[in-house]
């Protein structure tokens, strides 16, 4: 079994009955509505720093002159 903490959060009114609708149509608990919604967002921002991440190496690979994979083995060796 998964461990589990236990939190307490606020949300706004309009935000909570939305999450419980969510978790009544869909035959989860609240906490699970909850869990998959902070997952998602997580992913969503994960993809983000990682495109991130890969347009700056290829800023900086242009940059430097670097077009291809050999020229990426070439400035290595360097």
């Amino acid at each position: 079994m998964k461990r589990a903490v236990k939190k307490t959060i606020s949300l706004p009114t309009e935000l909570a009955r939305w999450a419980e609708e969510i978790a009544r149509s869909e035959g989860k608990t609240f906490s699970a509505v909850i869990q998959d919604i902070l997952r998602e967002w997580l992913a969503e921002r994960l993809k983000a720093e990682s495109r991130s991440l890969r347009d700056y190496g290829r800023r900086k690979a242009k940059e430097k002159g670097i077009r291809t994979e050999a020229d990426l083995r070439r400035h290595l060796a360097e």
